[in-house]
Protein backbone atom coordinates (compact mmCIF):
# COMPACT_ATOMS: atom_id res chain seq x y z
CA UNK A 1 0.00 0.00 0.00
CA UNK A 2 1.02 3.28 -0.69
CA UNK A 3 -0.35 6.72 0.07
CA UNK A 4 1.28 9.10 -2.46
CA UNK A 5 -0.34 11.04 -5.08
CA UNK A 6 0.81 9.93 -8.68
CA UNK A 7 -1.26 12.45 -10.72
CA UNK A 8 -2.60 16.25 -9.91
CA UNK A 9 -4.75 18.39 -12.30
CA UNK A 10 -4.16 16.12 -14.73
CA UNK A 11 -1.02 15.32 -14.62
CA UNK A 12 2.00 13.54 -13.21
CA UNK A 13 3.29 14.64 -9.99
CA UNK A 14 6.96 14.12 -9.04
CA UNK A 15 6.01 10.97 -7.16
CA UNK A 16 4.25 9.82 -10.44
CA UNK A 17 7.15 10.06 -12.44
CA UNK A 18 9.79 8.55 -10.46
CA UNK A 19 8.13 6.72 -7.68
CA UNK A 20 9.91 4.89 -4.81
CA UNK A 21 13.76 6.09 -4.83
CA UNK A 22 16.65 4.15 -4.17
CA UNK A 23 20.84 4.48 -3.82
CA UNK A 24 23.32 2.82 -6.08
CA UNK A 25 26.51 3.83 -6.12
CA UNK A 26 26.85 7.49 -5.66
CA UNK A 27 23.77 8.11 -7.47
CA UNK A 28 20.32 8.86 -6.37
CA UNK A 29 17.95 6.93 -8.75
CA UNK A 30 13.87 6.66 -9.29
CA UNK A 31 11.97 3.32 -9.93
CA UNK A 32 13.37 3.09 -13.43
CA UNK A 33 17.07 3.21 -12.90
CA UNK A 34 17.45 7.12 -13.80
CA UNK A 35 19.15 9.88 -11.82
CA UNK A 36 16.90 12.04 -9.66
CA UNK A 37 17.92 15.18 -8.43
CA UNK A 38 15.38 16.69 -5.43
CA UNK A 39 15.38 20.30 -4.85
CA UNK A 40 13.82 21.64 -1.58
CA UNK A 41 13.29 23.79 1.60
CA UNK A 42 13.60 23.00 5.04
CA UNK A 43 11.66 24.36 7.67
CA UNK A 44 13.17 25.88 10.75
CA UNK A 45 12.44 24.44 14.43
CA UNK A 46 8.75 23.07 14.11
CA UNK A 47 8.58 23.54 17.86
CA UNK A 48 8.81 27.15 17.04
CA UNK A 49 7.40 27.76 13.81
CA UNK A 50 4.71 24.64 13.29
CA UNK A 51 2.56 27.24 11.19
CA UNK A 52 4.50 27.18 7.78
CA UNK A 53 3.80 23.21 7.33
CA UNK A 54 0.63 23.94 5.36
CA UNK A 55 -1.11 22.70 2.24
CA UNK A 56 -1.76 26.15 0.44
CA UNK A 57 1.64 27.32 1.33
CA UNK A 58 3.38 23.94 0.23
CA UNK A 59 1.18 23.38 -3.11
CA UNK A 60 2.36 27.13 -4.25
CA UNK A 61 6.36 25.71 -3.58
CA UNK A 62 5.61 23.07 -5.78
CA UNK A 63 3.40 24.83 -8.81
CA UNK A 64 5.35 28.11 -8.95
CA UNK A 65 8.93 27.43 -7.63
CA UNK A 66 9.51 24.03 -8.84
CA UNK A 67 9.83 22.65 -5.05
CA UNK A 68 10.32 18.50 -5.06
CA UNK A 69 10.43 18.41 -1.57
CA UNK A 70 10.33 19.38 1.97
CA UNK A 71 12.23 19.10 4.80
CA UNK A 72 10.55 18.39 8.44
CA UNK A 73 13.65 19.44 11.08
CA UNK A 74 12.74 18.38 14.36
CA UNK A 75 14.88 19.69 17.13
CA UNK A 76 16.56 16.65 19.13
CA UNK A 77 17.43 18.85 22.37
CA UNK A 78 17.31 22.40 23.95
CA UNK A 79 17.37 25.33 21.00
CA UNK A 80 16.32 28.32 20.76
CA UNK A 81 14.54 28.58 24.56
CA UNK A 82 12.18 25.35 23.51
CA UNK A 83 13.55 21.79 25.19
CA UNK A 84 13.36 20.34 22.02
CA UNK A 85 11.72 16.60 21.42
CA UNK A 86 14.04 14.90 23.75
CA UNK A 87 12.90 16.84 27.05
CA UNK A 88 9.41 17.36 26.29
CA UNK A 89 6.66 14.65 27.99
CA UNK A 90 4.90 12.55 26.03
CA UNK A 91 2.03 14.60 25.29
CA UNK A 92 4.14 17.03 23.59
CA UNK A 93 6.34 14.25 21.81
CA UNK A 94 2.66 13.25 19.89
CA UNK A 95 1.75 16.16 19.37
CA UNK A 96 5.33 17.55 17.65
CA UNK A 97 5.17 13.76 15.34
CA UNK A 98 1.93 14.75 14.45
CA UNK A 99 3.26 18.17 12.52
CA UNK A 100 6.02 15.62 10.75
CA UNK A 101 2.68 13.19 10.04
CA UNK A 102 0.63 16.54 8.83
CA UNK A 103 3.70 17.79 6.68
CA UNK A 104 4.52 13.76 5.05
CA UNK A 105 0.39 13.82 4.46
CA UNK A 106 0.53 17.37 2.35
CA UNK A 107 3.59 16.80 0.19
CA UNK A 108 2.04 13.15 -0.36
CA UNK A 109 -1.18 14.71 -2.04
CA UNK A 110 0.92 16.57 -3.59
CA UNK A 111 3.33 13.75 -4.66
CA UNK A 112 6.59 15.18 -3.51
CA UNK A 113 9.19 13.72 -1.88
CA UNK A 114 9.49 15.13 1.87
CA UNK A 115 12.53 14.66 4.94
CA UNK A 116 12.20 13.77 8.52
CA UNK A 117 15.30 15.29 10.46
CA UNK A 118 16.53 14.29 13.72
CA UNK A 119 18.18 17.88 14.51
CA UNK A 120 20.58 17.25 16.87
CA UNK A 121 22.63 20.92 17.51
CA UNK A 122 23.60 21.65 21.14
CA UNK A 123 23.42 17.67 21.66
CA UNK A 124 26.49 17.79 19.66
CA UNK A 125 26.67 14.20 20.01
CA UNK A 126 23.73 11.96 18.41
CA UNK A 127 24.53 9.39 21.25
CA UNK A 128 23.73 11.93 23.82
CA UNK A 129 19.94 11.27 23.58
CA UNK A 130 20.28 8.21 22.04
CA UNK A 131 17.40 6.22 23.69
CA UNK A 132 15.42 8.93 23.13
CA UNK A 133 16.04 8.88 19.07
CA UNK A 134 15.31 4.97 19.22
CA UNK A 135 11.35 5.61 20.79
CA UNK A 136 11.37 8.58 18.10
CA UNK A 137 12.53 6.60 14.97
CA UNK A 138 10.44 3.55 16.32
CA UNK A 139 7.51 5.89 16.17
CA UNK A 140 7.77 7.40 13.48
CA UNK A 141 8.61 4.52 11.31
CA UNK A 142 5.75 2.62 12.30
CA UNK A 143 3.59 5.57 11.30
CA UNK A 144 4.99 6.44 8.18
CA UNK A 145 6.00 3.23 6.68
CA UNK A 146 3.25 3.11 4.02
CA UNK A 147 4.29 6.70 2.33
CA UNK A 148 6.89 5.79 -0.35
CA UNK A 149 8.25 9.51 -0.64
CA UNK A 150 9.68 9.55 2.76
CA UNK A 151 13.43 9.62 3.31
CA UNK A 152 14.97 10.03 6.52
CA UNK A 153 17.22 12.09 8.13
CA UNK A 154 18.96 10.32 11.28
CA UNK A 155 21.43 12.89 12.50
CA UNK A 156 21.81 16.45 11.19
CA UNK A 157 24.90 17.64 12.20
CA UNK A 158 27.44 15.83 14.26
CA UNK A 159 29.65 18.46 15.81
CA UNK A 160 31.13 19.18 19.45
CA UNK A 161 30.92 21.01 22.25
CA UNK A 162 30.51 24.40 21.97
CA UNK A 163 30.64 25.67 25.41
CA UNK A 164 34.58 24.48 25.55
CA UNK A 165 34.89 24.25 22.08
CA UNK A 166 36.34 20.73 22.80
CA UNK A 167 34.54 17.05 22.20
CA UNK A 168 34.39 16.90 18.44
CA UNK A 169 32.27 14.04 17.33
CA UNK A 170 34.61 11.44 14.95
CA UNK A 171 33.24 9.49 12.71
CA UNK A 172 33.30 6.30 14.64
CA UNK A 173 30.97 8.18 16.85
CA UNK A 174 28.61 8.68 13.95
CA UNK A 175 28.88 4.84 13.02
CA UNK A 176 28.34 3.74 16.73
CA UNK A 177 24.62 5.73 16.55
CA UNK A 178 24.02 5.03 13.07
CA UNK A 179 24.81 1.26 13.64
CA UNK A 180 21.87 1.40 16.49
CA UNK A 181 19.64 3.32 14.67
CA UNK A 182 19.49 2.10 10.61
CA UNK A 183 19.34 -1.56 12.38
CA UNK A 184 16.12 -0.73 14.22
CA UNK A 185 14.34 1.37 11.02
CA UNK A 186 15.38 -1.50 9.01
CA UNK A 187 13.45 -3.80 11.08
CA UNK A 188 9.96 -1.82 10.85
CA UNK A 189 10.76 -0.68 7.00
CA UNK A 190 13.32 -1.55 4.47
CA UNK A 191 12.40 0.70 1.59
CA UNK A 192 13.49 3.92 3.05
CA UNK A 193 16.75 5.86 1.98
CA UNK A 194 18.22 6.85 5.26
CA UNK A 195 21.04 9.77 5.37
CA UNK A 196 23.53 10.10 7.89
CA UNK A 197 25.58 13.28 9.17
CA UNK A 198 28.81 13.70 8.88
CA UNK A 199 31.45 15.76 11.71
CA UNK A 200 31.65 18.24 11.71
CA UNK A 201 28.83 20.33 11.30
CA UNK A 202 28.35 17.27 8.26
CA UNK A 203 30.98 18.79 6.38
CA UNK A 204 33.96 15.84 6.88
CA UNK A 205 32.26 13.48 4.00
CA UNK A 206 35.73 12.77 3.38
CA UNK A 207 35.67 10.60 6.35
CA UNK A 208 32.54 8.86 5.55
CA UNK A 209 34.55 8.28 2.05
CA UNK A 210 37.15 6.54 3.72
CA UNK A 211 35.04 4.29 5.91
CA UNK A 212 31.46 4.06 4.53
CA UNK A 213 28.78 2.15 6.52
CA UNK A 214 27.58 -1.48 5.46
CA UNK A 215 23.91 -0.76 4.50
CA UNK A 216 21.88 -0.23 1.18
CA UNK A 217 20.26 2.97 0.44
CA UNK A 218 22.30 5.03 2.65
CA UNK A 219 23.56 8.04 1.69
CA UNK A 220 25.71 11.16 3.68
CA UNK A 221 25.05 14.85 4.53
CA UNK A 222 26.68 17.39 3.47
CA UNK A 223 26.19 21.02 4.92
CA UNK A 224 27.15 24.23 3.84
CA UNK A 225 26.41 27.74 4.20
CA UNK A 226 28.20 29.70 1.00
CA UNK A 227 29.87 32.90 2.86
CA UNK A 228 31.92 30.57 5.53
CA UNK A 229 32.46 26.92 3.61
CA UNK A 230 34.40 27.27 0.29
CA UNK A 231 37.12 25.23 -1.53
CA UNK A 232 38.50 23.53 1.42
CA UNK A 233 34.91 21.35 1.53
CA UNK A 234 34.08 21.38 -2.06
CA UNK A 235 37.46 19.33 -1.84
CA UNK A 236 35.98 17.45 0.48
CA UNK A 237 33.33 16.72 -1.58
CA UNK A 238 34.93 15.81 -5.03
CA UNK A 239 36.78 13.55 -2.91
CA UNK A 240 34.22 11.58 -1.58
CA UNK A 241 32.63 11.74 -5.21
CA UNK A 242 35.49 10.35 -6.61
CA UNK A 243 34.91 6.88 -4.21
CA UNK A 244 31.19 7.18 -5.09
CA UNK A 245 30.05 8.34 -1.79
CA UNK A 246 26.54 9.11 -2.15
CA UNK A 247 25.74 13.00 -1.31
CA UNK A 248 22.09 14.68 0.09
CA UNK A 249 23.00 18.45 0.82
CA UNK A 250 20.13 18.31 3.51
CA UNK A 251 20.56 22.39 4.26
CA UNK A 252 22.65 24.95 2.86
CA UNK A 253 22.37 28.94 2.97
CA UNK A 254 23.78 31.74 1.11
CA UNK A 255 25.60 33.35 4.33
CA UNK A 256 27.51 32.63 6.51
CA UNK A 257 27.46 29.74 9.01
CA UNK A 258 25.94 31.68 11.94
CA UNK A 259 22.94 32.08 8.92
CA UNK A 260 22.97 35.62 9.05
CA UNK A 261 25.46 37.97 7.39
CA UNK A 262 25.76 38.90 3.24
CA UNK A 263 24.58 36.54 1.01
CA UNK A 264 27.90 35.58 -1.10
CA UNK A 265 26.53 35.45 -4.52
CA UNK A 266 30.12 33.93 -6.01
CA UNK A 267 30.62 31.25 -3.34
CA UNK A 268 26.74 30.32 -3.70
CA UNK A 269 27.47 30.39 -7.89
CA UNK A 270 30.58 27.93 -7.34
CA UNK A 271 28.39 25.38 -5.23
CA UNK A 272 25.66 25.54 -7.04
CA UNK A 273 28.01 24.31 -9.89
CA UNK A 274 29.77 21.47 -8.21
CA UNK A 275 26.25 20.43 -7.08
CA UNK A 276 25.08 20.57 -10.58
CA UNK A 277 27.59 18.83 -12.33
CA UNK A 278 27.38 16.06 -9.97
CA UNK A 279 23.84 15.52 -9.91
CA UNK A 280 23.46 16.35 -6.06
CA UNK A 281 20.05 16.77 -4.99
CA UNK A 282 19.81 19.87 -2.25
CA UNK A 283 17.79 21.75 0.58
CA UNK A 284 17.73 25.65 1.59
CA UNK A 285 17.65 26.67 4.84
CA UNK A 286 15.04 28.27 6.40
CA UNK A 287 11.06 28.27 6.00
CA UNK A 288 10.66 31.06 8.72
CA UNK A 289 10.57 34.70 9.38
CA UNK A 290 13.53 34.87 11.83
CA UNK A 291 15.46 37.92 11.72
CA UNK A 292 18.28 36.26 9.94
CA UNK A 293 19.56 36.18 6.74
CA UNK A 294 19.12 32.71 6.14
CA UNK A 295 15.24 32.79 6.75
CA UNK A 296 13.16 32.34 3.14
CA UNK A 297 10.53 35.16 4.23
CA UNK A 298 11.29 38.53 5.66
CA UNK A 299 10.98 39.50 9.30
CA UNK A 300 7.89 41.51 9.20
CA UNK A 301 5.56 39.15 7.07
CA UNK A 302 3.61 37.63 9.02
CA UNK A 303 2.05 35.62 6.34
CA UNK A 304 2.30 31.64 6.39
CA UNK A 305 0.80 31.15 2.86
CA UNK A 306 0.12 32.96 -0.22
CA UNK A 307 3.47 34.70 -0.31
CA UNK A 308 4.11 37.63 -2.89
CA UNK A 309 7.90 37.95 -3.98
CA UNK A 310 7.75 40.86 -1.93
CA UNK A 311 7.39 39.06 1.12
CA UNK A 312 10.58 36.65 0.70
CA UNK A 313 13.90 37.63 1.91
CA UNK A 314 16.88 38.27 -0.55
CA UNK A 315 17.43 34.59 0.23
CA UNK A 316 14.09 33.75 -0.66
CA UNK A 317 14.19 35.76 -3.86
CA UNK A 318 17.37 33.60 -5.10
CA UNK A 319 16.28 30.62 -3.98
CA UNK A 320 12.66 31.35 -6.57
CA UNK A 321 15.25 32.19 -9.08
CA UNK A 322 16.91 29.47 -8.98
CA UNK A 323 14.35 26.53 -7.98
CA UNK A 324 12.21 27.77 -10.89
CA UNK A 325 15.07 26.56 -13.33
CA UNK A 326 14.01 23.13 -12.47
CA UNK A 327 10.33 23.23 -13.30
Amino acid sequence: MNFVCTERNGELTCFGKHGRLHVEGKNLLDENDKIVVLHGISTHNILIYPEYINEEAFAQYVDEYGVNIMRFAMYSGEADGEVGYSGSDDDRKRELEEIILDGVRICASLGIYCMVDWHILFDYNPNMNIETAKKFWRSISLRLRNYDNVIYEICNEPNMNLKTNSDAVSWEQVCDYANVIIPLIRDIDETKIIIVGTPIWSQNVDEAADAPLSYENVMYTLHFYADSHKEEVRDKARYALNKDLPIFVTEFGMCNASGDGDINEEETTAWFKLLDDNNISYIIWNLSNKNETSSLIKPDCEKVQGFVLDDLSDSGKRMVEYMKNFK
